[in-house]
């Protein structure tokens, strides 16, 4: 079994959009919702996501930055083996236009109107402390 490396990662992540993002809920449990990642998929150990300041997830975070995010989908060229990814990280909260403007594609247009102007935007920056990964009969742990 060979070990992968961040670029490897970085490759087979390439064509996944979507994580589910976990937070600790208020209630003290554990709670997750899809998020895209916009296309931002040259993984360097960061994931990035946008969402208003108002939403539940952003208070969640605020109050227990330790968050989870899990990636799945099909990479192989013939629908291979589906690739299974969780990420144990931290997360900060960004306001900062110029920050947003390094991560912002078109699509996201749907859901902020007015781009990186619109009212609440917030950036959530999501560092990896631990990845694993499967992938077939391939499994294993990427240095964060």
């Amino acid at each position: 079994m060979a070990q992968w490396t961040r670029s490897d990662l970085s490759k087979k992540m390439a064509k996944l959009d979507f994580a589910m993002l976990g937070t600790h809920s208020a209630t003290g449990g554990i709670t997750a919702r899809p998020m895209s990642n916009n296309g931002d998929v040259d993984f360097d150990g960061d994931s990035y996501f946008f969402a208003y300041e108002q939403s539940r997830k952003i208070a969640e975070i605020r109050a227990h930055p330790e968050v989870m995010l899990c990636y799945t989908g099909a990479v192989g060229m013939l629908g291979g083996p589906p690739l299974f990814i969780a990420i144990e990280g931290r997360a900060a909260l960004i306001q900062d236009r110029a920050r947003f403007e390094e991560h912002w594609t078109k699509d996201l247009d749907r859901y902020f109107p007015d781009g990186i102007d619109t009212p609440g935007v917030m950036m959530i920056q999501v560092h990896a402390e631990r990845i694993r990964y499967w992938d077939g009969g391939e499994e294993g742990e990427v240095a964060a």
